[in-house]
């Protein structure tokens, strides 16, 4: 039997749930995350570095993508940031998209999170930041045509934050975006993670 992964769309391992409570920018947030879902005992170094380094929206709202949206700590932490920000949280998982409902509503912002696939997301969509913890694990290829699909969809004057291990191809990754076309700064280092700002 092949391993499952958290990129699975219907995991069949057992949902069992835990809750995974973190602190940014001095609010304590208390999610629910359950098996079959990318981190799943705690909130991801990598996502936690993301959250911390990169600025978040604050008053100047927009619409973000969080890419890769797992359980939800990115979108719920975004849209709790900011009133102004409307997030739409996209994954191939569907346990990881009803947990994202839950985890938005219980944090009072469930009316501002749009959990959904890419084939749910309306084509004519595009976003002032994407916020992502990108999918490593699924192969360059898979990674580069995620990327390739979702950079474009941002508005003009947009930016991605993308957080990615340094031993897992931070580096690699910037000169592969650069050679795209895209600008690439290296926002912040922590712990071994990378920061890319990422700008048309």
């Amino acid at each position: 039997m092949t391993a499952e992964h958290y990129f699975t769309a219907d995991p069949a391992t057992a949902a069992r749930e835990r809750e995974v409570t973190f602190m940014i920018a001095g609010q304590v947030y208390r999610l629910t995350a359950a098996s079959g879902v990318f981190s799943a005992d705690r909130l991801d170094p990598g996502t936690a570095v993301l959250l911390r380094k990169a600025p978040l929206p604050g008053p100047r709202g927009g619409v973000y993508l969080d890419l890769g949206c797992g359980y939800g700590p990115i979108s719920c932490v975004l849209a709790d940031t900011s009133e102004q920000a409307r997030v739409y949280a996209l994954d191939v998982n569907k346990r990881a998209l009803d947990l994202v409902r839950r985890n938005a509503e219980a944090a009072g912002v469930g009316d501002r999170v749009i959990a959904t696939t890419a084939a749910d997301l309306p084509p004519d969509v595009s976003f002032d930041e994407i916020w992502s913890n990108p999918p490593i694990h699924i192969g360059k290829a898979e990674l580069h045509e995620i990327l390739q699909t979702w950079l474009p969809r941002l508005a003009p004057g947009g930016c991605a934050w993308l957080v990615v291990a340094k031993h897992l191809g931070a580096d690699s990754l910037q000169s592969w975006l650069e050679q795209q076309g895209w600008q690439v700064e290296r926002h912040a280092s922590q712990k071994g993670y990378r920061i890319l700002k990422v700008d048309r």
